[in-house]
């Protein structure tokens, strides 16, 4: 019986020390991995879903899909695998048939619905930019996703992209998304300057709306409504950043757009770029409200993530971001794309460190390039 109980005590010793020297094995291992930004994707707009299978999912705009979207995989948000194209659109059935943007997914009573703008096949004035919003759905997060529906979501009568989703307490379901410039020129003080000093005669707008949807994600809900445009007045406080694209003289057009929505206690935090998404003055700010439909007041802070040059950085370019969570929701992190000195033209994806304080302050740690 005494020997019994030795050897008891003995392999209870066993298993605790294997038991640390697993853990520490574990704590080396998390300690390995090396983030480094920017990624080695080649994406504008990334969205990132972490699924309920514990894997990180990376949809994006470009990436070498033809006609549609790819996605990377990652356990760690280090380590990404290319799954390869999971969604085809301008194929017999469809209403898109180019210029295939920004896609989110989201995980939805065991499937994974994929929001995403394109050109609709519907064009009888031949308009230059045709953009609408549709739904594709698939069983797996890596696809294939097919259309819902052969038209739209919905149509506005104007080109619309960036839709992104959020699902109130109450069961309703919104959606935000962005009136594209085309054909949207609005007067302000900035447009009156830009025209006094000989730079354009006219400045277009891209405005956010939002609208309710059906769970179902079939259909809208009412009409939309404006949420965030431009500053209007120069000595507004978020006129100098959002118009830089103007200022400068590199474009007449003034954007805001790629709205990203979560909520934190009673707030609706809705990030938002602005600028040319081509151009090295793109950057995101946020703005607050108590309702999911507004009136949304953007913070004193913006913008929250733009360009580091003059910093002594290399990054320029940043925006149209989404927001991803550590696996035990602790850590929120800012998934967005932007340039390099090193990378040239081409948008790569970058993740950082975000969170909002105890103040309702929203703050970004980045951009790094480290």
């Amino acid at each position: 019986m005494r020997q019994m109980k030795q050897f008891v005590i003995l392999l209870s010793a066993v298993f605790t020390f294997s038991s640390c020297v697993h853990k520490a094995q574990k704590e080396q291992q998390e300690k390995s991995i090396v983030h480094t930004n920017p990624l080695p994707v080649q994406f504008g707009d990334p969205y990132v879903l972490l699924a309920s299978d514990g894997i990180y999912y990376m949809y994006g705009t470009g990436g070498g899909a033809v006609d549609g979207f790819s996605v990377y995989s990652s356990p760690d948000m280090v380590n990404w695998k290319a799954e390869g194209q999971v969604f085809r659109g301008n194929v017999p059935g469809s209403w898109g048939v180019a210029n295939f943007w920004a896609p989110e997914v989201y995980e939805r009573n065991g499937k994974f619905y994929m929001l995403y703008s394109a050109d609709w096949k519907e064009n009888p004035t031949n308009e230059l930019e045709n953009f609408r919003i549709g739904v594709a759905v698939a069983d797996k997060p890596t696809g294939p996703f097919k259309e819902l529906s052969d038209k739209p979501l919905f149509d506005p009568g104007y080109p619309v992209i960036d839709g992104n989703l959020i699902d109130d307490e109450d069961g309703r379901t919104y959606m935000y998304f962005s009136r594209c410039c085309y054909k949207h020129p609005v007067e302000s003080e900035i447009a009156e300057q830009a025209k006094k000093n000989g730079k354009f005669d006219e400045i277009e707008e891209s405005w956010i709306y939002g609208i309710e949807v059906k769970p179902d994600l079939t259909e809208v809900i009412g009409e939309p409504v404006l949420l965030l445009r431009p500053p209007v007045k120069l000595d507004d406080t978020q006129s100098e950043w959002e118009s830089r694209s103007v200022t400068s003289g590199e474009i007449n057009r003034r954007w805001t757009e790629g709205p990203y929505t979560m909520k934190k206690g009673d707030t609706y935090y809705m990030m938002y770029s602005a600028n040319y998404y081509k151009g090295k003055n793109y950057a995101v700010g946020y703005a607050t409200s108590k309702s999911p439909l507004g009136p949304f007041v953007k913070s004193n802070d913006n913008p929250v993530l733009q360009k580091n040059v003059e910093r002594g950085g290399i990054v320029t370019g940043t925006g149209h971001n989404s927001v991803t969570w550590s696996k035990d929701g602790k850590q929120m992190y800012c998934v967005y794309h932007g340039y390099t000195q090193k990378t040239g033209n081409e948008r790569v994806v970058f993740i950082d460190k975000m969170g909002i304080d105890e103040n309702g302050k929203l703050y970004v740690e980045g951009p790094t390039a480290e």
